[in-house]
């Protein structure tokens, strides 16, 4: 595997490898790697000639009271997995070389327009995606990619960014992997090392919530807003704070007010100091 740090290097090396005809998929992380993230290098692997993967904590999607500082940030124990999955290539950037003139230059949607970005962790999350948007914007030019490989754990990130693809003409592929979980059914996520014994055995009620309304939805049951009402009573008796729990169009996110054939039921939960995020994709008969 070959790190590079400099990312007008690996911007170079990507155009020689697309040059050659080679077929490039790419990871972007923050490190902290987990068997989701491992995941989603295998499928790159399995899809493309060349599989390049970024680590780099971005500071412009954390609030000023978020946990950037203390985000994790295990570089050798990251370098070694990524070397056992033989990835081809890492980015390892600098904040001064991602953002070198500073924070001057965002994208953003137009909250006014458009309010993808606006709801749900964009509520909660004052500003987070337009640091997503401008870090993904710059990686993209960077790496050059023909496929980008996202966790759908993150659905509301995934939508997005796959607006952003298609906003800036990228011709860039967006393969959005399945969630992988944790034996109790709790999604893989970095922040997991944060929750204590008690914290992780409360955080299971995420999922256990998800699926109980998933598999009430899948008999039958038609009433969504009482669905919705009861199952965010019974999560906030197990977290600390019950961000949101809504259902949606999986494609533009509008909360939905009834249930449709395709939908995504969506939380974001509080439990201890961590915040976790969680969703189930339902397709109903």
């Amino acid at each position: 595997m070959r790190i590079i740090t400099n990312p007008q290097v690996f911007q170079k090396t990507m155009e020689a490898l697309r040059e050659k005809g080679k077929q490039i998929g790419f990871v972007p992380t923050m490190g902290a790697l987990h068997h989701g993230h491992l995941e989603l290098m295998r499928r790159s692997k399995q899809e493309n000639d060349v599989t390049a993967v970024s680590i780099f904590v971005n500071p412009t999607q954390f609030g000023p009271k978020e946990d950037f500082r203390r985000y994790p940030r295990p570089a050798a124990r990251d370098q070694k997995l990524l070397i056992q999955a033989e990835v081809d290539f890492l980015l390892m950037p600098s904040v001064a070389a991602m953002y070198p003139a500073g924070t001057a230059l965002f994208v953003d949607l137009n909250s006014e327009q458009d309010g993808l970005t606006q709801r749900y962790c964009g509520q909660t999350r004052p500003g987070h995606f337009r640091g997503v948007l401008t870090v993904c914007a710059k990686l993209f030019n960077i790496a050059r990619p023909h496929r980008v490989y996202m966790g759908a754990k993150d659905y509301q990130q995934t939508v997005v960014i796959d607006r952003l693809i298609r906003e800036l003409h990228l011709g860039i592929k967006m393969v959005r992997v399945p969630t992988v979980r944790e034996s109790d059914g709790l999604a893989l996520s970095s922040r997991n090392i944060y929750l204590s014994p008690a914290d992780r055995r409360r955080a299971r009620a995420l999922s256990q919530t998800l699926q109980e309304l998933q598999g009430e939805l899948q008999r039958g049951k038609r009433n969504l807003k009482a669905l919705l009402q009861d199952a965010r009573r019974k999560l906030a008796h197990s977290v600390d704070k019950l961000d949101y729990l809504e259902a949606a169009d999986p494609v533009t996110l509008e909360p939905l007010a009834k249930p449709q054939k395709h939908m995504v039921l969506l939380t974001a939960c509080t439990v201890g100091k961590t915040r976790l995020i969680d969703n189930v994709i339902i397709n109903l008969p």
